[in-house]
């Protein structure tokens, strides 16, 4: 069994993510997608233009979206 990180996560993979939990993109501004879901108090933002997506800018995600790393994961790879 691998050990599963949250580096090397690629934009495409991370955007698909976030779509298949709901979230909406509601703007594209300069070099950044902005998402949102009716249960969050700030968008989400993801510069278009880093890939991977680096590992603290998903763990801000995580803590705005109240998902645990272990979570993400799992859904993650079972997409």
């Amino acid at each position: 069994m691998s050990a599963r990180h949250l580096r090397n996560i690629g934009l495409k993979d991370y955007l698909e993510f976030l779509e298949h939990i709901e979230c909406k993109r509601i703007r594209t501004k300069g070099g950044h997608y902005h998402y949102s879901r009716s249960d969050l108090n700030r968008p989400i933002t993801v510069q278009s233009h880093i890939d991977p997506v680096p590992e603290f800018i998903i763990k801000q995600h995580l803590r705005a979206l109240n998902m645990s790393k272990t979570e993400f994961l799992d859904m993650l790879y079972s997409m």
